[in-house]
């Protein structure tokens, strides 16, 4: 079983100083860095999504603005395939199922931002594709919600959006399990230093 890491709009925008932050960016995308060294390592496909928004109305990812690039901390190297998206689902008028079935791919481990919106997206929309998926909670972010003049704290968001998805359209787990899942040798300190200084390179 091939197995992919989508990691799904980690964009400077979702950042502090971005135009949507969110709660918790900053330590989802250091366990998403653990999860792409890991699949580095192992020689596994690793695919960025990247949201553009179509909107001329939009007040966040608009094209060429700064926010929408992938956060320094998440960069492609040379080789690694970026999607860009303009809906919540990235499989919706993109090329990523193209990719994953020429690749043969059949299990994919998703994380990235935001938990409630691209995230169940396109764990729902792999899921009915036929795709195995494991969601790395701790590796996803999301922000708080209002309904009815009632704000939904993020930390309750991300729960009860996790909760739904668990089971019946992935397993959510932790980054530590999933690198025990998906595991070939294990990095020792002198790979993880490498893999490091590499994900450092920067991109236009």
């Amino acid at each position: 079983m091939k197995t992919a890491l989508l990691l799904v709009d980690i964009q400077k925008e979702y950042f502090p100083g971005g135009a949507m932050p969110l709660d918790g960016p900053v330590e989802a995308a250091v366990q998403a860095r653990k999860l792409l060294a890991h699949f580095r390592y192992n020689h596994l496909p690793a695919i960025f999504i990247q949201h553009v928004s179509l909107d001329l109305e939009a007040t966040s990812f608009r094209p060429g603005s700064p926010g929408i690039s992938l956060d320094s901390s998440i960069r492609p190297l040379p080789g690694e395939a970026v999607v860009r998206k303009h809906h919540p689902n990235s499989f919706r008028e993109t090329n990523l199922l193209e990719l994953l079935r020429t690749d043969q791919v059949s299990r994919l481990v998703i994380c990235g931002m935001m938990t409630h919106m691209c995230i169940d997206a396109t764990t729902r929309a792999a899921c009915d594709y036929g795709f195995e998926c494991i969601v790395a909670a701790d590796a996803c972010a999301t922000r708080d919600l209002a309904f009815t003049g009632e704000t939904v704290p993020a930390a309750m968001v991300q729960r009860a959006f996790l909760a739904a998805l668990n089971g019946t359209y992935a397993q959510v787990t932790t980054t530590g399990e999933i690198v025990t899942m998906v595991q070939q040798p294990a990095l020792d300190d002198a790979d993880a230093h490498s893999l490091d200084v590499e994900g450092r390179h920067e991109y236009p």
